[in-house]
């Protein structure tokens, strides 16, 4: 039976199969390939319990944001394969990425598999983290930056995330932008784009926990363009 379990598996991967480990996956890592930043994909795991010992599993985990629906079962059987399902959302996703899935078995142990991809953002931010420097409460910081499609031909429509709204506010101008070189963006190219102003209207101490120091805040945006991705720019600093 378990040449057989070996044999099934061969047929899906051999190059995983040799792998040492009590549960083996193939493929092991599963490759997604290109996403787009709000896709949502449905994956199919398959894999096997190699050895002669049923092994009871208390639950299956991600590692990482994005992974939705998950399907288990509770016992993987001595020389029977497994399935796991499971949706990967993307919204929260940017660039390549790995995610791993953990098998917790009731005696403990951890069995692992793992996800490969690349996310492609819609929106292309020529900044994407800003310093506060040291903060007190109430005062004002700002920021400008641009943004642009990354198609590079639309008009990009932002606003600011109703859930950065209570302590940022952002106006945006729409210019014509030279992308040459990513670290000298100019006005006055061929490149429809919004120059962005953030500014701070008293970021929330309370928010933070009273030991921390460390200050940071994800700023949301939402784009007309693209309803499903999840521009963001991070924010930090410290807490005077």
């Amino acid at each position: 039976m378990k040449n057989l379990i070996l044999f099934s598996l061969i047929t899906l991967g051999a190059s995983a199969l040799f792998a040492d480990g009590v549960v083996q996956f193939v493929p092991d890592p599963y490759q997604l390939g290109e996403m787009q930043q709000g896709e949502v994909r449905h994956v199919v795991l398959r894999g096997a319990n190699v050895t002669n010992k049923e092994i009871p599993l208390e639950t299956v985990m991600s590692q990482g944001t994005g992974v939705e629906n998950l399907k288990f079962p509770t016992t993987i059987g001595a020389n029977k394969t497994i399935t796991i399902e499971l949706d990967l959302n993307s919204a929260y996703k940017e660039g390549p990425f790995t995610q791993t899935i953990v098998l917790i078995g009731k005696e403990g142990t951890h069995y692992t598999t793992s996800l490969e991809g690349v996310v492609n953002a819609p929106v292309f931010f020529s900044e994407k983290m800003f310093d506060a420097g040291y903060y007190s409460k109430g005062e004002t910081r700002e920021w400008t930056f641009y943004a642009w499609n990354t198609d590079k031909t639309t008009l990009l429509e932002l606003s600011l995330d109703s859930l950065a709204s209570p302590e940022f506010s952002a106006s945006f101008k729409t210019v014509k932008l030279n992308i040459d070189k990513l670290d000298q963006i100019k006005e006055g190219g061929k490149i429809p784009g919004l120059k962005i102003t953030l500014k701070t209207k008293g970021l929330d101490r309370s928010k933070t926990p009273a030991t921390q120091k460390s200050l940071n805040r994800i700023v949301g945006f939402k784009s007309k363009n693209h309803p499903k991705a999840t521009p963001e720019v991070l924010i930090v600093g410290y807490w005077k």
